[in-house]
């Protein structure tokens, strides 16, 4: 990491060193906070999984409602989960490694796999040549153009919103989660298979008492809903239109944090289902801070309170992009291609040699 001063401009100078003194202090976890956080999560969750189960013999309109907060609770669910992923959740390595292994078993997530390949994604965000590991597939304007007819229709169906946020999510977490990568080494493999174990055993065992139907409804409608959610907001955080994108060469790890990773300045009730995972800039500056402490963090230097928010209005405009564009450093839309088309028809009409062509040929 270079250790050099941060030179955004309108943003105080701070090197890393000076960073690395402030978060600090918010890295140490609380034992308190955490087991706290988890009964005011895994208890909600578990009555409304119950309340689910009640409501389908009265009414599935009455079930909708319930599995909205249930996939909500499944967010914060994950990000305790997340925050065990990066040892940050509490002190002890094993009660990290125990808490996310059940919380993984609930989010349908294998954890040595997990941590394995979020830890590429934090090392490698905003980082145009190490693309590919943990991101949303994002395409340069100059790649898409440059690109066969069928991989710009894989992009752009890729892309759509209904793919992206309802089919995706059900797709990755019930099914791609199944399978390690290639790359993964021994323990991150047996991971995945100790994982699909679990989720088989807990699945057979809530079938049993309360049948396999009403299991695959309740979890179904949960798992959907809370992995919609859950891509959102990663969406959100690193794809806005001021986003960091850097070649390998220019990449910088505390520019990519602070310009690369939003700070989505949600309502207070969303701050609270989502585990605070909207202080994203913090927590991509240093993921040993758990997610009860990144508010606290993001108050306490001008630094991080001068990061530009994205509340959730905007948010909505984050859908609009699509492409990286080199040349104006920003995520664009696909019909910024139609704009680039008619600027290479309007230079090529304007060129000398073609409007003199014909005087040209006939002498």
């Amino acid at each position: 990491m270079p250790n050099h001063a941060e030179s955004t401009p309108g943003r105080p100078q701070v090197s890393v060193s000076q960073w690395k003194q402030i978060v600090a202090q918010y890295e140490q976890p609380s034992s308190w906070r955490a087991s706290w956080q988890i009964v005011n999560t895994l208890g909600p969750y578990v009555v409304l999984w119950y309340l689910m189960y009640r409501s389908l013999a009265i009414s599935y309109w009455l079930t909708l409602p319930l599995a909205v907060l249930a996939g909500a609770l499944l967010v914060r669910v994950f990000i305790i989960f997340h925050d065990c992923g990066h040892g940050s959740f509490f002190k002890s390595r094993l009660a990290n490694t125990i808490t996310g292994f059940i919380t993984g078993m609930l989010t349908f997530t294998p954890f040595y796999h997990w941590r394995w390949e979020h830890s590429r994604h934090h090392a490698t965000s905003g980082d145009l040549d190490r693309r590919g590991t943990g991101d949303v597939w994002t395409m340069t304007v100059q790649e898409y153009l440059e690109s066969s007819r069928w991989k710009r229709f894989a992009y752009r169906l890729a892309r759509n919103p209904i793919v992206l946020f309802v089919l995706a999510p059900v797709f990755l977490f019930a099914v791609l989660q199944r399978f390690p990568s290639p790359q993964a080494n021994r323990r991150e493999r047996h991971s995945v298979w100790w994982m699909n174990g679990a989720i088989l055993g807990m699945a057979a065992a809530l079938s049993g008492i309360f049948g396999l139907v009403p299991y695959l409804l309740i979890q179904g409608m949960i798992l959907m809903v809370g992995g919609t959610a859950g891509v959102w907001l990663f969406y959100v955080q690193h794809q806005f239109e001021d986003a960091y994108w850097e070649r390998r060469e220019n990449w910088d790890y505390t520019t990519a944090a602070l310009q690369g990773s939003s700070f989505y300045n949600l309502p207070r009730i969303l701050q609270w289902f989502s585990g605070n995972i909207g202080y994203h800039h913090i927590h991509h500056l240093s993921p040993r801070i758990p997610n009860y402490n990144l508010e606290r963090c993001h108050k306490s230097h001008p630094l991080f309170q001068e990061v530009k928010p994205i509340t959730l209005a905007s948010s909505l405009k984050s859908l609009g992009f699509r492409l990286w564009d080199e040349r104006l450093h920003r995520l664009v839309g696909f019909r910024h291609l139609r704009r680039l088309r008619r600027e290479e028809k309007r230079v090529e009409k304007d060129r000398p040699e073609d409007r003199n062509g014909g005087a040209d040929t006939a002498g």
